[in-house]
């Protein structure tokens, strides 16, 4: 932000200087070459008036003496021509040869004339007798390093100044870009921490633009009431789940102690009081499970997906055997990514997945694949079965919670799933496996690319 901002002010004083500083250097130059020639002019017409007795009495005249040699020590070439252009007295030779043409210019016209070249100007005076009879001509030229060095001091003087201007406009952009953009960087490093579950961290408040300043006391009373809510629900989910669990564990010892003297009619029932029990602790289980998906502001740690894709699938092996159904494990990105998730998120993603597929084949017998691939810096875990499958209608429903195509299932692992992926910045989809089935293609942030906004709860 700071360079934009000292690009903009820069490209902003660079356009005024161009604007007022060049026009008025122009100006300045045309002035002072005006100038120089005008006192060319008026040097050789005071040499005209003083010539007037030289040509009309032949007479010496000591001020036309020191003006010859005034011109010598000013280095300008001085010649007096009598009416008929023969020269009477010189100072050196002009070495423009223009003079002769500037002489005829000023006899047709009897007028003086001036001419600017690069490095001298030329003027022409007549010299006028009695009678207004014009009686010879005066010619100065004049070296004009004397304006050069002039026009040069002036532009050294104005790139000066601009130089200046723009060192100052530069200092005063980064002073006023820092001013604003520093508070926003610490709002921009509070937020991202919280975003990574640190709830405690707060925005310094004391410097920046008052709206900065505002806006960061907004953001500090926005994360200390985030903090408290997600505390307040953190120990609401300890209270339920132990308020839940234990009534619950007491009514199955109770029902197990029935179970055990019981006659062999009321032993049925009591076993279908059980499984509803068993079927009850999952659903609160799962109903746990999924609101500390949805509060889920663990910090963030770096997981490599090869190995934890191994380890969970060697969990389940023997919950896969049991049902006749063949785990594997492919690994085909490499080398292997590195994913960044809250801790134990990836276990209760593939946990939850690996568990709906093995239930979803049943005991019928099936295969399970689980693949690791890597694209465009994010990588992307695949768990496919050849189960029965969903409908589109089914699958389009399937991240709803209780909704659920099996009689035993909970309809929540799915939704868990969904609420841990989308938390960590990452994405779900649900397809058709060749030959039929269910592919589950979950994509998440690798190391090298910061997690994507969480979705607003």
């Amino acid at each position: 932000m700071t360079r934009r901002v000292v690009a903009a002010l820069v490209v902003l004083t660079l356009a005024i200087l161009l604007a007022a500083v060049v026009p008025l250097a122009l100006g300045a130059i045309a002035h002072e070459r005006d100038s120089f020639v005008q006192d060319t002019a008026r040097s050789a017409a005071s040499v005209a008036d003083i010539a007037v007795a030289r040509l009309s009495a032949n007479a010496a005249d000591p001020a036309l003496s020191s003006a010859l040699v005034s011109a010598a020590r000013e280095h300008d070439e001085l010649l007096l021509l009598d009416k008929y252009g023969h020269v009477v007295i010189s100072q050196g030779v002009p070495q423009n040869g223009d003079w002769r043409r500037l002489v005829a210019e000023a006899s047709d016209q009897n007028d003086p004339t001036t001419e600017l070249a690069n490095d001298r100007a030329i003027a022409v005076q007549t010299v006028w007798g009695d009678g207004d009879t014009a009686i010879g001509t005066v010619v100065l030229e004049r070296p004009t390093g004397t304006l050069n060095q002039n026009i040069a001091n002036l532009w050294l003087y104005l790139v000066g100044l601009s130089s200046v201007a723009m060192a100052a406009a530069v200092l005063i952009a980064i002073y006023f870009g820092r001013w604003v953009s520093r508070p926003l960087a610490r709002l921009d490093t509070a937020a991202r921490s919280i975003a990574d579950g640190d709830l405690t961290v707060r925005a310094k408040a004391g410097s920046g633009p008052p709206e900065l300043r505002r806006m960061a006391a907004t953001f500090n009373m926005m994360a200390g009431r985030l903090e408290a809510l997600v505390h307040g629900h953190r120990a609401m989910l300890a209270d339920a789940s132990h308020q839940l669990r234990t009534p619950l564990t007491a009514l199955r010892l109770r029902l197990d102690l029935l179970a055990v003297d019981s006659a062999p009619a009321a032993a049925a029932e009591l076993a279908g009081a059980q499984e509803e029990i068993a079927r009850l602790s999952r659903l609160v289980d799962g109903l746990i499970a999924t609101a500390r998906a949805e509060a889920v502001t663990e910090q963030l740690e770096q997981i490599d997906l090869h190995e934890a894709v191994h380890e969970r699938v060697a969990a389940w092996q023997p919950v896969a055997d049991g049902n006749g159904v063949k785990l594997i494990a492919e690994a085909t990105a490499s080398p292997a990514p590195i994913i960044a998730l809250g801790a134990g998120h990836l276990e209760q993603i593939l946990d939850n997945l690996l568990d709906n597929a093995i239930e979803a084949i049943g005991d019928r017998g099936g295969i399970v694949r689980v693949s690791v691939a890597r694209s465009e810096k994010r990588a992307t875990l695949t768990v496919a079965d050849d189960g029965p499958g969903m409908t589109a209608q089914e699958r389009s429903r399937a991240f709803l919670r209780f909704t659920t195509g099996s009689q035993n299932g909970t309809g929540l692992g799915l939704a868990i799933v969904h609420r841990l992926v989308t938390a960590n910045g990452g994405g779900i989809r649900l397809a058709d496996t060749p030959g039929g089935g269910l592919t589950v293609e979950v994509e998440l942030p690798s190391q090298d690319e910061p997690p994507a906004p969480k979705p607003g709860r």
